[in-house]
């Protein structure tokens, strides 16, 4: 079994790859297998690092959905793409696993392995990448009332912590990569305190991911909708590759991509 590592000598990009008809920014767009595989290699010949394909909205207010409908929604997709690198969105051991099996080859859990025991396993035993998130609540209420007194160091010490949990699980620290999860239970002015703080959570020792792409926040600090929210996007991916980040999870990867080289273009300069 080879193990997944983290290869960041450059930022890289993830794209979005939603399979479902209910995520806030572009539900149901790509819900059928063909355009869902159409849509997922399109994001690649742009440039995309990473495809993230999730089956189950994450969204403020979004309601649980069940391990066979999430299998349903995501499987076949991954299946048709592994000669690509996936990663899939869940919280979920059962769906991981059959995930992985199927050519994942990264675990996008925006629970930090809390949601499901059997998750740390799964990671392990497949040697596969992993990203933990920082979220306040459930996405179900998560916006309703997010307080912190220090929000970054609140986040720092919580992904610290869940960093041990995987490693004491047997998940080694090259395979993690770690989010703040921006709009998971922050305000806009949290969000916006988290990225000022983004260098902070590079002594974690892992990848910083930060999936900003057409949050709320951005529109809140805009008056924009979220259609029109492309360039408040690719300015927050533009801070947080200059503040640190190693991976960038995003909808529209092409106008991404061409930010994150033109950032690397001009470090070479120096």
């Amino acid at each position: 079994m080879e193990v997944f590592h983290w290869n960041c000598a450059r930022p890289l990009v993830m794209g979005i790859l939603n399979v479902t008809p209910d995520s806030f920014a572009d539900g149901g767009r790509s819900v059928d297998v063909a355009s869902a595989i159409a849509h997922a290699r399109r994001m690649a010949e742009a440039g995309a690092d990473i495809i993230d394909v999730g089956g189950e909205s994450t969204r403020p207010g979004a309601p649980a959905v069940s391990t066979a409908e999430e299998l349903r929604r995501v499987l076949p997709v991954i299946q048709q793409l592994a000669d690509l690198p996936v990663s899939v969105d869940t919280t979920k051991a059962a769906v991981a696993e059959r995930a992985l099996a199927a050519g994942a080859r990264i675990v996008n859990d925006i629970s930090a392995l809390r949601q499901d025991a059997g998750m740390v396993p799964v990671v392990r035993d497949f040697g596969a990448g992993v990203v933990l998130m920082h979220m306040q609540g459930v996405p179900a209420t998560m916006q309703e009332n997010p307080q912190y007194f220090d929000v970054v160091r609140e986040v720092r010490e919580f992904l610290a912590l869940r960093i041990a949990f995987a490693m004491a699980g047997g998940v080694k620290k090259s395979q993690i990569a770690v989010d703040p999860g921006l709009g998971f239970g922050k305000t806009a002015d949290h969000n916006r305190q988290l990225l000022v703080g983004l260098e902070q959570f590079a002594t974690l020792g892992c990848p910083i991911l930060v999936g900003a792409s057409r949050k709320s926040f951005i529109g809140q600090l805009l008056n924009r909708p979220v259609p029109d929210r492309l360039a408040g996007s690719l300015a927050v991916a533009a801070w947080a590759v200059l503040r640190g980040a190693q991976v960038v999870r995003v909808h529209d990867v092409a106008e991404t991509v061409d930010v994150v080289r033109m950032i690397a273009a001009l470090r070479q300069t120096n």
